[in-house]
């Protein structure tokens, strides 16, 4: 297992300042409408496109800006540290073409990726169902052979973005007799295809801007030029995203959490009590210094990963699981520690912190619960 350091260049530096820029002019300011509204952050989507930070992952010859990793992790950290809900737009641009920029032929990277790329469609991505979460391999939609294309039937649980998204990476069974796990190929479904509909949007805790639902396909008729990869390379190709995205998802946890460090140092010194700021007293110090001290942590297990996901090295399943699952622990526990500094004020909406821990909580669940990521990190030990 190596341990190649990575190194954040003034190009870095300038893409996040510019980000910043943009999320705190164009987005933070609809950050809480969103949250209150369940509203998908248009505001958002718009100033994105405009600056080509919503999908930057897409390479030069698919239309896109070509950014590495780390400049996409950038990207959707500064985005989160405004909203939560917002974020999921880069990663999950990326989640969902992730597949083909791994297994697609060049004609189908070519077909979906520059729409992308221009702004003009979403991407997500159809892997769980009800009975299949952590158990991927357990998935009961099945995808048959006809003639020279494919009938898909079945439905997908918990998809980001589902209802504004163009287009979905599903996973199908293709050999239900098959070996287990090695009978799953990849595909692409389009919004309008007849048979497709959707549930109803999912009432969540958190990241409600981002709209979660159900897929349903009812014998949706593909052709093959919709296949990505080869038959039965799906879930392999699905596993291997998840390598590379969970990274995005450690990104956006660090994010979450840097703007409620941000808004619990802003009250602590603002607030007073016993006639001095509440920053004053070392018991918030020393609060203030195990939030800060577990983001650089993250931040820097994150970059790591991303570094690791850029050069395609081996043992990116074992950092990107880690920089996911400590990053996001991190997060959980740096937003409520920022709504207890803000005390009844951290509680209520008319401050961003409360939002911020509610949106914490699903970086420990989606893309492999935390307790998935360390099964992921001991197999890789134990290999």
């Amino acid at each position: 297992m190596s341990f190649d350091l990575f190194t954040t260049t003034e190009e870095h530096e300038e893409l996040r300042a510019a980000v910043r820029a943009v999320a705190e002019d164009k987005i933070a300011p609809h950050a809480a409408a969103v949250d209150e509204k369940s509203a998908f952050p248009q505001e958002a989507y718009d100033a994105l496109r405009a600056t080509d930070f919503h999908a930057p992952h897409i390479g030069e010859d698919y239309e896109g800006v070509g950014a590495d990793a780390l400049a996409t992790c950038i990207v959707i950290e500064e985005v989160a540290r405004a909203c939560g809900s917002s974020s999921l737009i880069p990663a999950v641009n990326k989640l969902g073409t992730m597949p083909l920029v791994l297994g697609a032929s060049e004609e189908v990277k070519q077909r979906y990726l520059p729409p992308v790329a221009r702004g003009e469609a979403m991407f997500s991505y159809g892997l769980s169902e009800r009975e299949a979460g952590s158990d991927t391999a357990s998935m009961r939609t099945q995808a048959v052979r006809d003639g020279d294309g494919w009938v898909v039937n079945g439905q997908k649980s918990w998809i980001t973005n589902a209802g504004v998204s163009s287009y979905y990476t599903v996973m199908a069974v293709t050999d239900p007799d098959g070996k287990r796990g090695g009978n799953v190929t990849a595909f692409v479904l389009h919004a309008d295809d007849p048979g497709f509909t959707l549930g109803e949007p999912e009432r969540k805790l958190g990241i409600k801007g981002s709209p979660t639902r159900e897929l349903f396909f009812d014998d949706v008729r593909i052709g093959d030029d919709r296949r990505v990869g080869g038959v039965g390379e799906g879930l392999k190709i699905a596993l291997r995203t998840l390598d590379h995205t969970r990274v995005t998802i450690g990104a956006q946890a660090v994010g979450i959490a840097q703007g409620a460090l941000d808004a619990a140092v802003e009250y602590v010194k603002e607030r007073k009590q016993f006639g001095k700021a509440v920053a004053d007293f070392q018991g918030v110090q020393f609060m203030l210094a195990d939030m800060a001290m577990k983001l650089e942590t993250a931040r820097q297990m994150v970059y790591t990963a991303a570094a690791k996901s850029e050069r395609g090295d081996a043992d990116l399943s074992f950092f990107g699981a880690a920089a996911k699952c400590y990053a996001s622990d991190a997060a959980m526990e740096i937003t409520t520690d920022a709504v207890q500094l803000l005390g009844g004020a951290g509680y209520v909406k008319d401050f961003p912190v409360e939002r911020m821990m509610r949106d914490a909580k699903i970086t420990q669940i989606y893309e492999g619960t935390n307790q998935i990521q360390r099964m992921v990190m001991a197999r890789q030990l134990l290999k």
